[in-house]
């Protein structure tokens, strides 16, 4: 049975902290308890992997890197499949699936079952990631859409900082119960969610017209203005690396810059990011100017690992003092090119398929998560000052060639679709 449309316009908040959009205050409840209990998991799982499950630092990297490949191929089928059988239902599938399997954590005493099991968390969990953001393409009106998920992501933020300093907690207790009670919460708070999704209100989905001759298959693997476009923003993601592990190791191992200038500089991040990432939206309205917002983000990291880099060998202080301005800059790079990327990955995809685009979307960002930390260590760090310009130069390319091949992406747009009610 298809739900009643909520046809009421946005009204006030009561607080001035709360979105006005009801539907944005409904994603941003379900947002905080889904990143509360990732908090758990991001600060505990690999504690609990060697602590409690006995496995060695070795073979816990080589799970979570298969894993992370996983993820990686899990975006475009479910993409694919929320474009077929609707967002709100895959996702709530893939979510329940999330609390089975971090649920399945605590029983596992075998290698050979943690491997496949993490390999399937990972799925679900990047999985649901893309085809969340084609539920927001839906539920969200096409000029707050960018917005909304700006606001979102703040509420992210405050869910996963909530969650880390619960997990503080449970690292100082440092018992298996603690521990287990902690993946416990975690897979109850994805089994509230899923039934918060199934609750959730959606509009008769838009389908695609269809063409005679059109060849079937997923759209955003044929569109290779988008596929580009895609690849350039996955090399801008790169710089989360940058500030989670090249930041840290930098500090720590080659320059004379206090070691407390790795948790001010993750303080800083998050704090700057919880003001100002709605604010950074702006502009963001219609393609090229997204391009043009991803092209200032893109200049300012390459501007961030060349200060970071030119930290080695300098002073404590004046090392610091880099540092800091290297993470400002990247901190607002981020915040320009998540806000033109979101733009980006709904203007230039077909409506009709926003599972589709965003499955092929979100997997850019999963490759460069999985492949980041291995660069940084790798290229950058080793190669010191010399990596750290290569890196940069890497990102302004990458910048640069962004608006261009969104208009290459516009001459070439998938046509406008025609309404049609949903199932």
């Amino acid at each position: 049975m298809t739900p009643t449309i909520e046809a009421t316009a946005p009204t006030p908040a009561r607080n001035r902290l709360l979105h006005p959009d009801p539907t944005v205050r409904r994603l941003a409840r379900i947002t905080l308890l889904n990143c509360l209990g990732n908090g758990l998991s991001m600060t505990l799982g690999v504690l609990f992997f060697t602590r409690v499950l006995g496995f060695g630092a070795v073979q816990v990297g080589t799970a979570l890197t298969a894993a992370g490949l996983c993820g990686v191929l899990a975006g475009v089928p479910a993409g694919r499949a929320a474009d077929r059988w609707g967002s709100r239902r895959v996702l709530v599938v893939l979510v329940a699936g999330e609390a089975l399997g971090v649920a399945a954590y605590t029983l596992v005493h075998s290698y050979l079952l943690f491997v496949p099991l993490a390999c399937l968390v990972m799925a679900l969990d990047r999985g649901s990631a893309a085809v969340r953001n084609a539920l927001y393409a839906e539920v969200l009106p096409a000029d707050r859409r960018v917005a909304g998920r700006a606001y979102l992501r703040v509420v992210t933020n405050v869910g996963i900082g909530a969650g880390t300093a619960v997990a503080a907690l449970v690292l100082h207790a440092d018992s298996r119960d603690a521990y287990v009670a902690a993946l416990l919460a975690d897979a109850v708070s994805f089994a509230v969610v899923a039934v918060m999704y199934a609750a959730l209100t959606v509009p008769p989905r838009v389908k695609a017209p269809t063409v005679p001759g059109e060849r079937t298959g997923n759209p955003a693997l044929r569109n290779r203005p988008f596929l580009a476009v895609t690849v350039l923003s996955g090399l801008l993601c790169l710089q989360f690396s940058v500030l989670e592990v090249g930041v840290p190791l930098w500090v720590v191992e080659h320059t004379e810059a206090p070691r407390v200038v790795v948790a001010v500089s993750l303080i800083a991040n998050t704090v700057l990011v919880a003001l100002l990432q709605v604010r950074a939206t702006r502009g963001t309205e219609e393609p090229t100017a997204a391009a043009r917002i991803f092209r200032r983000g893109g200049l300012l990291i390459a501007a961030a690992c060349l200060l970071i880099g030119l930290a080695h060998g300098l002073p404590g202080r004046l090392a610091a003092v880099l540092l800091i301005a290297g993470v400002a800059c990247q901190t607002f790079s981020e915040m320009y090119c998540q806000a033109a990327g979101w733009a980006l990955s709904y203007d230039l995809a077909g409506d009709g398929h926003h599972g589709s685009y965003q499955g092929v979307f979100n997997a850019g960002l999963s490759s460069a998560l999985m492949f980041g930390p291995v660069l940084i260590t790798t290229v950058v760090i080793t190669n010191g000052l010399l990596g750290w310009i290569l890196l940069g130069a890497l990102m302004l390319a990458a910048a640069v060639a962004m608006p261009p091949t969104v208009r290459w992406a516009q001459r070439t747009r998938p046509d406008a679709p025609v309404p049609a009610v949903s199932p």
